[in-house]
């Protein structure tokens, strides 16, 4: 545990000392659950969004995107089940006076009984080598059908418990497993509560004639009450999509673990409409699609995993979430549900209007189903930086910092670096750099030795460097370095665009 929270302080030193993540209003100490991207988090935010978008979008032609605004009209909410039914099961430590909420609590008691199945999975696996049979061992080893039992039959319980507003079992279980305070090791708890996310604003010119707003929680509504403008304007056929990115707002009262839980965070959202009857095919059809986008990105098959809902939304009837390795262990990144005609015909109620399809085969109008897919880019961001962070020992025993961001959504793409500043290498390099700049986000460095500048950009995530000497003057190549690999090889100058095209674009990657 103490190496796990020794990366993730590493994680988050390393993001701010190279401009990716900043606390917000730092200069006041801070504003917590709360962050700004800097010069380089910026860029790799939105260059995860933008492949993100290219993958939905740009390669589906039913599917298309909006823009819906964050203040939406306040029976938005009513409908959606956000005001009534929009809590976080909380619990007070007695003694540490420390909030929790309840359900990760148990979560995370669940998960330690998955990382000793998991260990003695490994042992085996080491114990028997080639011969070993994991399947079989999983199903027969009595240690590991214990533990994997026993965290079933939790999170079932807690579920089923939850499900029915039952926050005395809920409390009841903590105590029951002896969960402690993980500060304090406390086991002195109060009752678990209900405790409503949103965040309320005012909309009007005074006080008295002010109207109640919320700032949306969710980007999905804004989709749902657009269903018929986005269906007869765009034309679009039953099975179609409406994907969406965007600021949501949530009032964690235990936001933690830096940007994986805050209270202003950005959902990348598509609701696919398919026809009744239908849902559970593009479900499992969602289901392979999405994990197979994380996959591309290249950051190891092991780090990823399903894990389906034993408590359902009250508008679902399936769901699941593919979660992610991260320093501190399989969390949510992304979650795909089938929410029935549930928003559709809540909204329908609401505001008295029809939002249904007229389908022309069957001669007949009736309410979509929907599958939704909702990852959070803020976790997806933290996903790609923490596990790209590596120290490596190289052969002359010393250590290099490098962050192996898979290039495709890489801040900077290539840095452009003369051997010395003189004897008309800058010249050359900045030539070379006016070029590359319409193509790609590149970046100038002739500061300091240049094995130190490799260090630099092998920190910062830089996948190619291109190194102008005095050989280039006559032969008219460069050095072109691989931030990986480190290997290096001339190459012709007028190859220098090609060589970073064939790193960085995006169906190179989507192909995988």
């Amino acid at each position: 545990m103490a190496k796990q929270e020794d990366i993730f302080k590493k994680v988050i030193s390393h993001a701010k000392e190279y401009g990716y993540i900043f606390s917000s209003s730092e200069i006041y100490d801070g504003l917590s659950a709360v962050y700004d991207y800097g010069h380089n988090g910026v860029e790799l935010k939105k260059n995860l969004r933008d492949y993100w978008w290219q993958s939905m979008v740009q390669m589906h032609q039913n599917i298309v995107g909006l823009d819906a605004a964050i203040l939406m009209h306040p029976t938005t909410w009513k409908a959606s089940g956000h005001v009534d039914a929009f809590n976080d099961p909380l619990i007070d430590n007695k003694t540490s006076k420390k909030r929790y909420r309840a359900d990760v609590l148990i979560e995370d008691y669940a998960e330690k009984l998955q990382q000793k199945a998991n260990k003695e999975i490994t042992k085996a696996k080491k114990r028997f080598g080639d011969s070993f049979d994991e399947a079989q061992f999983i199903a027969t080893n009595p240690r590991v059908v214990k533990y994997l039992e026993e965290k079933k039959a939790i999170l079932k319980r807690m579920g089923q418990s939850l499900e029915k507003e039952d926050l005395a079992d809920v409390k009841a279980l903590i105590e029951e497993l002896g969960i402690a305070d993980p500060e304090t090791g406390s086991k002195e708890w109060t009752d678990v509560r209900q405790f409503n996310l949103m965040f309320g604003t005012k909309l009007g010119a005074s006080a008295e004639n002010a109207t109640d707003l919320y700032l949306r929680p969710e980007t999905a509504q804004g989709i749902f009450v657009n269903f018929l403008n986005v269906q007869k304007t765009g034309r679009m056929k039953i099975p179609f999509g409406i994907a969406q990115t965007g600021k949501a707002f949530r009032n964690e009262i235990v936001a933690r673990q830096f940007i994986f839980r805050m209270r202003e965070f950005e959902q990348m959202e598509m609701q696919y409409f398919v026809q009744p009857g239908e849902e559970m095919k593009w479900y499992e059809y969602w289901k392979q699609t999405r994990l197979n986008w994380h996959l591309s990105l290249g950051l190891g098959k092991e780090n990823y995993r399903y894990h389906d809902h034993d408590k359902l939304a009250h508008y679902a009837n399936a769901a699941a979430d593919i979660e992610f390795n991260f320093p501190f262990g399989f969390k949510e990144l992304e979650g795909i549900h089938s929410r029935t005609d549930f928003d559709l015909k809540a909204h329908e109620e609401h505001s008295g209007k029809k939002l249904q399809f007229f389908d022309p085969e069957k001669k007949e109008n009736y309410v979509p189903y929907v599958v939704e897919t909702s990852v959070g880019l803020d976790r997806l961001f933290l996903a790609v930086f923490s596990k790209s962070l590596m120290d490596e020992q190289l052969e002359d025993g010393s250590i290099r910092t490098v962050l192996k961001l898979p290039a495709v959504v890489a801040p900077v793409k290539a840095a452009i670096l003369p051997l010395v500043k003189k004897d008309g290498l800058p010249e050359v390099a900045n030539t070379i750099f006016d070029d590359l700049k319409w193509d790609f986000n590149i970046t100038y460095d002739e500061k300091d030795a240049i094995g130190r500048r490799y260090r630099r950009q092998d920190a910062n995530g830089t996948p190619l460097c291109f190194t102008i000497d005095h050989d280039t003057l006559t032969d008219n190549q460069v050095t072109v370095r691989d931030r990986d690999t480190m290997q290096q090889e001339r190459i012709p100058i007028n190859e220098i665009k090609l060589k970073v095209q064939e790193k960085v674009a995006v169906k190179h990657w989507l192909k995988r």
